[in-house]
C-alpha cells in the first residue's frame, strides 16, 4: 500500500519539538582548532545536519559542495543533475528509470545518502532513486569520497553524500518559484523560514511534474514492434511531491534542538528499452514512490571542553511496481512476480560525544543503531519479511600540531545481525574501518591533504537473499566489501579570484560482490547465479576544479574527472556505467544591469555498458562519447524578483547513459522566482 500521512506522525514530530526537555547543539565549533579554509557556507545552513563537527569550519579530506545559490544557478531541480557537476562524480541510469550517482567509480551502496545525517537509502537494496529527491529545501550537498568521516555510520566504502537542510535566519525569509518546461513540464516550489528569539521554523513545499520528455534529432527506436515513434518519449512521465517541515530551538551558543519531518509521494512511467538487443524489454510503471522521514537531532554543550550530539529517526518507504503484456498497458503480466509491492522501514539513533579537554586534539566518539525491516508483498505470493540490525562504533581525533599541521586518526567497528529472514538462514557479520588523515596549512597557499582509510560495506538484504525472479541462489553468508584508500589532495587559490582544488587517488577493492555459477537444481536447471565474496578491483583518478572570477563581469568553473577502474580477479568482466573522462563547466556572464546570461557544458568519454545487442563485446559495448550545451537568461529586475529562459541539450544531440535508453533531447524551460 502507498504511504499516507498520518496525524499521530506529524503530532509526534510537534511534540517533540515543543518538549522541555534539553538535549541539543554542540559546542560552538569556533572552538576547534583548525583554521578556516578559503571556502564559505551558507549562514541558512542546517549546522546540525551537518556530521563532522570539524565540517562547521573546515570541509573534511576529499570533500566538495555544492551551495544553494550554486544549485540556482545551475538549475539543478533534482539530486542527480546537481551533483554530478562535481569533480569525481558521475550519473548513470538504469532500465529501471532511475538515476544513480557514482563518486570514484562506487555505486550508491557504496557511498550512502544522508539527509542531516539521517540514512537516507532504501532498506532493500542499498539505492535510492537520485530523480526522486528534488533539491529546492536543501541549503547545501556535501560530497565526501573514501576520507568520508567515521560518524557517519556503517557502509561508507567508497564516501558519503550529506543533503543539509536549510535554517531561517532573519525573522521571515523565504522564496517562491513557478516553472514549465517542454513536456508539460510544471515545477511549483516554496520555502519559508521564521525565527522568533530562540524558536524557529523552516517549511516547504515542491512538485515537480512532466509528461515525458523530447527525443533528440535522428532518434530510432530499434525494436521488432517500436514503442517510441514521436516526439516524445512515451511512458516518461513523472510527479514528485516534496513536504518538509522542521522546528527547531537554540536557548544558547551552545545548545540546539530540532526536530524534522519529510515526506515525498511519487509516481513515475518506464520507458521501455529502445536499442538493438533481444532483452530487456519491460512495460513497467510505478503507482507510488514514496518516502516519509520522522527525525529528532538534538546539540548540548556540556561544560567548555565537550558537547553532544544525539539523533533519533524513523524512515519509511514504500513503492508499487505494475507490469504490463505491451505498450498499451491495457493488461497486467499474469507472473507470480507481479504486481510487486515494498513496505521498507527504519529505525535508528545515533550519539556523538566530542570533546577538546586534551589540549590540541578535538575527540568525537560516537555510537548508533540502525535497524532496517523490509516486506515484500505480493498477492500471488506469501509475503516475505526480513530485519537487519547494524550497530556502530567510533572515535576520531583530529590533533593539532603547531600551527600549520594537523592529524587526524581514527578507527570504527561495526556489527550487523539478519534478526529476521524469509526462508532462509540469519546470520550475522562483522566490520572494522580505520581512517588517517594528515594535513598541512600553507595558509595564502592553501593546504595539501593526505588520507588513507580502510572501509567496509555490509552487503545488501537484496545482496543476500534474491532469488531474482528464480535465476539465483541466495547467500547469507555473504562477507562485507573491503576498500583501501590513498588520497593525496591540495585546494587553495592559484591567483587572485581564483580557487582550486586538485587530488589524485587510488583505491582497491577486496571481496567485491559479484556473480557465480554454482550447480543447483532449485533454478529450472542445473546451474544458479549466486553472489559471492570472488572479486578483486582497482579505482584509480585525478580530479581537478578550477573557480575563476574575472572582475564584476565573468564567473568560471569547471570540474574534470578522470577514472580508471580495473576487475583484477576477472579481466573479462569488465567494470561499467562510469566514464573514464568527464567534464562539467559553466560561465556567468553579467550582461547588464540586471542581465545576466548562464551557459553549460557537459562531456564525457569512455562509458561502458553491458548489452544484449549484436556485435558487442562478450556482452560489453563502448558508448559514444557525447558533448551537450545549455544556456539560461536571467533578469532580475530588484534583488527580490529573477525570471530566467533558457534550454538544455541546445545540440539536440542523441546520447545515452544506457544502452537502449536515450537521454532527453533539446529542452525548454522559464521560471520566475520570488525572494524575501
Amino acid at each position: 500500500m502507498p504511504i499516507k500521512p498520518t496525524h499521530a506522525f506529524l503530532a509526534v514530530a510537534i511534540q517533540l519539538a515543543l518538549a522541555p526537555t534539553v538535549l541539543a547543539t554542540p559546542a560552538d565549533a569556533s572552538k576547534a582548532t583548525a583554521k578556516p579554509t578559503q571556502r564559505s557556507t551558507p549562514d541558512d545552513a542546517f549546522t546540525l545536519g551537518r556530521v563532522d563537527v570539524r565540517a562547521q569550519v573546515l570541509p573534511t579530506a576529499g570533500e566538495s559542495t555544492l551551495a544553494r545559490e550554486q544549485l540556482d544557478q545551475l538549475d539543478a531541480k533534482v539530486l542527480g543533475d546537481a551533483i554530478s557537476q562535481l569533480p569525481g562524480t558521475s550519473l548513470s541510469r538504469n532500465s529501471r528509470n532511475e538515476a544513480t550517482i557514482s563518486v570514484h567509480g562506487f555505486d550508491p551502496r557504496q557511498v550512502p545518502v544522508f539527509l542531516d545525517g539521517i540514512p537516507q537509502y532504501v532498506p532493500y537494496d542499498g539505492y535510492i532513486d537520485f530523480d526522486r529527491f528534488t533539491t529546492f529545501d536543501l541549503a547545501e550537498i556535501r560530497v565526501a569520497t573514501g576520507g568520508a568521516s567515521l560518524l557517519y555510520g556503517p557502509n561508507t566504502l567508497g564516501g558519503a553524500i550529506n543533503l543539509v537542510s536549510r535554517r531561517p535566519t532573519e525573522a521571515l525569509q523565504g522564496d517562491v518559484r513557478v516553472g514549465v518546461g517542454s513536456s508539460a513540464e510544471q515545477t511549483l516550489a516554496a520555502n519559508i523560514g521564521m525565527r522568533q528569539g530562540a524558536w524557529y521554523l523552516q517549511a516547504g513545499a515542491s512538485q515537480l511534474q512532466a509528461d515525458g520528455f523530447p527525443l533528440p534529432k535522428g532518434f530510432v527506436d530499434y525494436k521488432s514492434t517500436p514503442t517510441d515513434t514521436g516526439d516524445e518519449r512515451e511512458n516518461a512521465y513523472r510527479d514528485d511531491r516534496r513536504y518538509s517541515l522542521k522546528i527547531g530551538y537554540a536557548p544558547s551558543e551552545d545548545s540546539e534542538y530540532a526536530v524534522g519531518y519529510v515526506r515525498q509521494d511519487g509516481e513515475k512511467g518506464n520507458p521501455v528499452y529502445a536499442g538493438r538487443g533481444r532483452s530487456g524489454i519491460r512495460y513497467w510503471r510505478w503507482p507510488w514512490w514514496d518516502k516519509e522521514s520522522l527525525y529528532l537531532i538534538a546539540n548540548q554543550g556540556l561544560g567548555d571542553a565537550h558537547s553532544l550530539k544525539l539523533r533519533a529517526y524513523e524512515d519509511r518507504y514504500g513503492n508499487g511496481l505494475q507490469a504490463y503484456t505491451d505498450g498499451s498497458y491495457a493488461t497486467e503480466l499474469n507472473t507470480t512476480s507481479f504486481p510487486s509491492t515494498y513496505a521498507d522501514r527504519t529505525q535508528g539513533a545515533s550519539a556523538i560525544l566530542a570533546s577538546q579537554a586534551i589540549t590540541h586534539h578535538l575527540v568525537q566518539m560516537s555510537v548508533s543503531y540502525k535497524a532496517d525491516q523490509h516486506r515484500d508483498e505480493n498477492p500471488k505470493s506469501p509475503t516475505k519479511r526480513y530485519r537487519d540490525v547494524t550497530t556502530s562504533i567510533a572515535i576520531e581525533d583530529a590533533i593539532q600540531i603547531g600551527t600549520d599541521w594537523q592529524l587526524k586518526l581514527g578507527a570504527s567497528h561495526e556489527r550487523r545481525e539478519a534478526r529476521e529472514v524469509y526462508q532462509w538462514p540469519i546470520g550475522s557479520t562483522d566490520a572494522t574501518n580505520g581512517l588517517v588523515e594528515l594535513l598541512r596549512d600553507f595558509g595564502d597557499a592553501g593546504e595539501l591533504v593526505l588520507t588513507a582509510s580502510h572501509k567496509t560495506r555490509f552487503p545488501t538484504i537484496k545482496d543476500r537473499y534474491s532469488a531474482r525472479m528464480g535465476r539465483a541462489l541466495p547467500n547469507p553468508d555473504l562477507k562485507p566489501e573491503r576498500a583501501q584508500h590513498l588520497e593525496l589532495g591540495w585546494r587553495g587559490r592559484l591567483w587572485n579570484d581564483a580557487a582550486a582544488s586538485v587530488s589524485l587517488y587510488q583505491s582497491r577493492i577486496d571481496d567485491l560482490i559479484q556473480d557465480a555459477i554454482v550447480a543447483s537444481d532449485q533454478c529450472g536447471g542445473s546451474e544458479c547465479d549466486q553472489a559471492q565474496n570472488i572479486g578483486r578491483a582497482r579505482h584509480r583518478g585525478f580530479d581537478l576544479a578550477l573557480d575563476q572570477r574575472l572582475g564584476d563581469w565573468l564567473e568560471l568553473g569547471v570540474a574534470y574527472t578522470l577514472l580508471d577502474r580495473d576487475n583484477l580477479s576477472d579481466p573479462v568482466t569488465r567494470l561499467t556505467n562510469t566514464p573514464r573522462q568527464r567534464v562539467s563547466a559553466h560561465a556567468r556572464w553579467n550582461v547588464g544591469a540586471h542581465w545576466y546570461l548562464v551557459t553549460t557544458a557537459e562531456a564525457e568519454q569512455g562509458r561502458i555498458v553491458s548489452t544484449s545487442a549484436p556485435g558487442n563485446q562478450n556482452g560489453y559495448l563502448d558508448l559514444p562519447g557525447f558533448t551537450v550545451w545549455g544556456a539560461k537568461l536571467v533578469y532580475e529586475p530588484t534583488p527580490q524578483w529573477q525570471l530566467d529562459v533558457g534550454g538544455r541539450n541546445l545540440s539536440d544531440h542523441w546520447y545515452e547513459l544506457a544502452e537502449g535508453y536515450p537521454m532527453p533531447g533539446r529542452t525548454w524551460f522559464a521560471n520566475v522566482a520570488y525572494r524575501f
